[in-house]
């Protein structure tokens, strides 16, 4: 199939199937007589993969350590296993920091009316909350 095709098939844009290319996630396609680019389904069973894999938070490094292991003929499923253990650490935190934002909005927009009262140079609710922040609140 040509890379109009396969990109169909995966929704995705020529362009990132040539990027993948070039970033060797995956590999040089055969050429017709006239340059065109072919693939099969091996390339269309690993775009899948690289798909999943991002759908999943790993990055295209992590993705592309794990298709190494592939290709070495070892399995990676230990080390994709960390990696998954990993983002979802990363995700754990980035929820509490979330709820934390949640939690300071929503206490925030229940006092506006008593925080803006009208001497704001921007919008009292957000000057007043960035005076009374704590100190590391405001480091970030």
């Amino acid at each position: 199939m040509r890379i109009g095709q396969l990109a169909d098939r995966f929704g995705l844009n020529p362009k990132t199937i040539r990027y993948y290319e070039s970033i060797a996630l995956l590999p040089e396609p055969a050429r017709t007589a006239s340059g065109y680019r072919v693939y099969g389904e091996a390339d269309a069973e690993r775009l899948s993969f690289i798909r999943t894999a991002q759908r999943l938070g790993l990055s295209l490094d992590d993705i592309r350590e794990i298709l190494g292991f592939h290709e070495r003929g070892e399995r990676p499923c230990g080390h994709v296993v960390a990696l998954l253990r990993r983002h979802t650490a990363e995700l754990d935190q980035r929820i509490a920091e979330m709820q934390d934002l949640r939690a300071e909005l929503t206490a925030l927009v229940a006092r506006a009316s008593d925080l803006d009262d009208g001497t704001g140079t921007f919008c009292g609710v957000i000057e007043h909350h960035v005076e009374h922040a704590a100190p590391a609140a405001r480091r970030r």
